[in-house]
């Protein structure tokens, strides 16, 4: 990609997704904004065919995070192990998937994404550069790439991550249409077949879901073999159960954790900003990991983030972290995310949040004890093999 927009400072990039869909800046204008953009559901197109074709190119966006040449800025993104967190990486992640779709004349978004480390260093003292751009649409969702490196004379890639945005209308009521994409050389043909696989993909996971369909048998007998190795070989009874040598009961390896959505965090459409809500459960995942393999673990990969409903300013974010399948060194950990309404006392999930960290030790066998569990811990498998295929 040669072409496209000029290099951005990390500082500016939410300015600039504001600028692109001319949001208020302002919390004190929140309801005069929403007023205005209802006014614009009249302007949607009524099919894909009345939007005008784009090219890759004319969606690539470079954002720059001069962590070596501000010192100001690292503070920002210090652990007091003097490493880089993480959590903050996946916000500016968002929000470069944010102005990437400059590729559509008309959104409101919501998305989910998926990350692959090709290293598990961040140096705090190096320049980091993200690149992205729209590389699949159908007629109302993308698929964005970014790409992260870092200066290590050239640029070394630290991290790929795929976006997957729904355009929604100004009132986030129904599907809006996105502009075609029009691929240009081999290239581009092969990164829109792997948006074609990636759509596939989810398709096929989201039938294969346990909480729609019954394990396999293959998956029925992991979870049988689970069993018959926690019963007491002494009473031989299916109330009593032993743990195993090493190992630790899926109920004993939680975390949570409770957030008040204040106004700071919102983005440009007045809700909860979508990053801020990664960085708090990848935090989140991260101690659990950490606390359950007693030592710092390393992130592996950022598996299907799946934003099934916004976050309203006011709400009670409740965040809840499982160890839910571990193997060898590596401990895979999913966060759930629900808000809580006090006042009719209803939970609602909004996010469901999976990660693959490696310790530098073999970490204890998690293992479940009721039916509930040992779905969580399937589901823990199949995100972790996913992980390893790729």
């Amino acid at each position: 990609m040669v072409e496209g927009n000029p290099l951005l400072h990390v500082s500016n990039v939410r300015n600039k997704l504001r600028e692109i869909v001319g949001a208020s800046t302002n919390w004190s204008d929140h309801q005069q904004a929403m007023a205005e953009r209802v006014s614009l559901s009249s302007m949607l197109a009524k099919s894909q065919n009345d939007l005008p074709a784009k090219r890759m190119k004319d969606s690539y966006q470079e954002v720059h995070l001069p962590l070596g040449s501000e010192p100001q800025l690292r503070e920002k993104y210090l652990t007091f192990h003097n490493t880089v967190r993480f959590g903050r990486i996946l916000e500016d992640l968002d929000s470069l998937a944010g102005i990437t779709v400059t590729h559509v004349d008309d959104f409101y978004l919501s998305s989910l994404c998926w990350t692959d480390m090709r290293q598990h260093i961040i140096y705090p003292d190096c320049d980091i550069k993200f690149t992205g751009h729209v590389t699949w649409v159908g007629k109302t969702s993308i698929e964005a790439k970014m790409h992260m490196s870092q200066v290590d004379t050239p640029y070394a890639p630290v991290l790929d991550a795929t976006f997957v945005m729904v355009a929604r209308d100004p009132e986030n009521k129904r599907a809006a249409f996105v502009n075609p994409l029009k691929p240009e050389g081999p290239e581009d043909e092969k990164l829109f077949q792997e948006g074609e696989a990636n759509k596939s993909r989810r398709v096929d996971l989201s039938t294969a879901s346990l909480l729609k369909v019954a394990p396999t048998d293959e998956e029925r007998k992991i979870v049988h073999s689970l069993f018959l190795n926690t019963l007491d070989t002494k009473t031989v009874s299916f109330r009593s159960r032993v743990l195993p040598p090493n190992s630790v009961w899926m109920e004993d390896a939680k975390l949570k954790g409770l957030e008040i959505c204040h106004p700071q965090e919102r983005n440009i459409f007045n809700r909860i900003f979508g990053g801020f809500l990664m960085r708090k459960a990848y935090e989140l995942g991260w101690a659990n990991a950490c606390s359950y393999g007693g030592c710092r673990p390393s992130l592996v990969a950022v598996d299907d983030i799946l934003f099934q409903k916004p976050v309203e300013i006011g709400s009670l974010l409740l965040l809840s972290s499982q160890v839910c399948y571990t193997q060898g060194k590596h401990i895979q950990v999913r966060v759930h995310s629900e808000v809580f309404d006090p006042l009719t006392r209803q939970h609602n999930t909004t996010n469901v949040f999976h990660f693959t960290f490696v310790s530098d030790r073999d970490v204890p066998n998690i293992i479940p004890n009721t039916y509930g569990e040992s779905m969580l811990y399937l589901d823990g498998k199949r995100h972790f093999n996913q992980t390893v295929e790729n």
